[in-house]
């Protein structure tokens, strides 16, 4: 199982990316997917997940209304649309594979395969 996170970069506030995940090892609808955001010194934070078997999605109240999970099965593919970005959003985002969404990032870390993380960094 491998799960490989892109897109990432550096940013000027309000500006948009689009965050990849390919994902091999596994079908997409057995998996809920989650991208989880650990800003330079602080905690880990689920701030979305998309549900494999309907595609419903959560968000953190941090990125509502501005971000967007997705995903094409047949593609194995996962993705963060991320729109209005904020220098608050610059930090390191990981995509994670569990067999739910709901759990937080310490049970993600020892349930859920987890890529190696894309770079964000936005600007003022």
């Amino acid at each position: 199982v491998q799960l490989q996170a892109s897109g990432g970069g550096v940013v000027q506030s309000g500006d948009s990316l689009k965050l990849s995940c390919l994902v091999s090892g596994m079908t997409l609808n057995g998996y809920a997917f989650n991208w989880i955001f650990q800003a330079p010194g602080k905690e880990r934070e689920t701030i979305s997940c998309i549900r494999g078997t309907d595609g419903s999605a959560n968000y953190a109240d941090s990125v509502k209304g501005r971000f967007t999970i997705s995903k094409d099965n047949a593609e194995n593919m996962v993705y963060l649309q991320m729109d209005d970005l904020k220098p608050k959003d610059t930090g390191v985002y990981f995509c994670v594979a569990t067999l739910r969404c709901g759990l937080s990032p310490k049970q993600a870390y020892v349930e859920g395969y987890w890529g190696q993380g894309t770079q964000v960094t936005v600007s003022s």
